[in-house]
């Protein structure tokens, strides 16, 4: 059965987003040169990809406005904005759990939840997410959107891997 995975960044003191939803303080200590390329290996095994409607928007509108860059998969965008949808990107207006629930017992490759907090916060309340891929920034904001907020119960979780490289760390844990 497909696996349901978050790949996230996080500052560390717990935001994906600064108060005003920025990202550009996503980036290590130092040189671009000695970053890993840790997306790459992720995304070998996902062909779909779940995203919220901001985070969609952010993408189209600021991140990459010229070209989708998640074009390689079929991406679902929660939302209640009335939009068309193409072979790659299909806008639902459904509780998304409920979408991976049905997407997981579809045939292919694992599901990436992609952000943003509101999204992630709905798999986590129900307990819905096989592994968590954590890139901790070495980066204080102090505000701004956070990543686990008002969880419902405990999650235990089980440490796979880490992995430090200019400043950031990753952390891939599993339930338990």
């Amino acid at each position: 059965m497909r696996k349901i995975s978050l790949f996230i960044a996080m500052s560390l003191d717990g935001y994906i987003a600064d108060s005003k939803g920025g990202v550009d303080w996503l980036k290590g200590q130092g040189s671009e040169h000695e970053n890993i390329d840790t997306y790459s290996e992720f995304v070998k095994n996902i062909d779909t990809i779940l995203m919220g409607w901001n985070t969609y928007h952010q993408v189209v509108t600021e991140l990459s406005p010229k070209e989708w860059v998640y074009d390689d998969f079929t991406t679902y965008v929660i939302t209640h904005h009335e939009r068309v949808s193409s072979e790659k990107i299909r806008f639902v207006n459904r509780n998304p759990v409920d979408l991976a629930k049905r997407l997981k017992k579809e045939n292919g490759k694992d599901i990436w939840i992609c952000g943003g907090a509101n999204l992630i916060q709905q798999f986590v309340n129900e307990d819905f997410i096989d592994y968590y891929y954590i890139t901790v920034i070495p980066t204080i904001l102090g505000s701004g959107i956070r990543l686990f907020e008002n969880a419902r119960h405990e999650i235990k979780l089980r440490l796979l891997n880490t992995q430090s490289y200019n400043g950031m760390t990753d952390l891939i844990y599993i339930r338990r």
